[in-house]
């Protein structure tokens, strides 16, 4: 009868058990930083921005908050926009990410937060002062909503899986 330690060594995880899947490092970076990982603070603080200056605006009834939020949303999106793209090729081109399903999960939930973005900005562009109130608030609330949730599935990737990451010390 097998020990314990020999079980463990005969039942391995399949995916783990491939040879690409320790191969997590970043593709695209700068000196050893991940451009995806610089460029993610941008949309994760303007969509802050964005439901801070939504909230001023409902509180003081100042247009500059209406026009401000307009703007967050919009550098929100863009922002999100090249950040997704960085991602988008790391995804696909490093076979240790493309491996984990939380990359994928991370993936899918940026991609509807970039959506969102997106709709918030474009029902903005038409009158940001009327667009506010309600709808401009709550698609800035799911936006925030979004971006937690990407952002702890992309800290998952990060801190548990090392993606991303320089073994150069870099």
């Amino acid at each position: 009868m097998p020990n314990t330690e020999q079980r463990e060594n005969e039942l391995t995880d399949p995916i783990s058990a491939r040879p690409a899947f320790n191969r997590a490092e970043s593709k695209i970076a700068v000196a050893g930083h991940p451009v995806h990982a610089m460029l993610v603070s941008f949309p994760i603080g303007l969509t802050a921005c964005a439901l801070g200056a939504d909230l001023f605006y409902w509180w003081t009834g100042d247009s500059f908050w209406a026009r401000a939020a307009l703007w967050s949303t919009g550098m929100a999106f863009l922002m999100g926009l090249l950040a997704g793209l960085s991602g988008t090729v790391e995804l696909l081109s490093v076979p240790g990410i493309r491996a984990r399903a939380a990359s994928w999960t991370h993936f899918i939930i940026a991609m509807a937060l970039l959506s969102i973005l997106g709709a918030n900005w474009g029902y903005r562009l038409t009158g940001y002062e009327t667009a506010v109130l309600p709808y401009g608030l709550l698609l800035s609330m799911l936006s925030a909503l979004f971006v937690g949730f990407a952002g702890w599935h992309g800290g998952k990737l990060v801190f548990d899986y090392q993606i991303g990451t320089s073994s150069t010390g870099n």
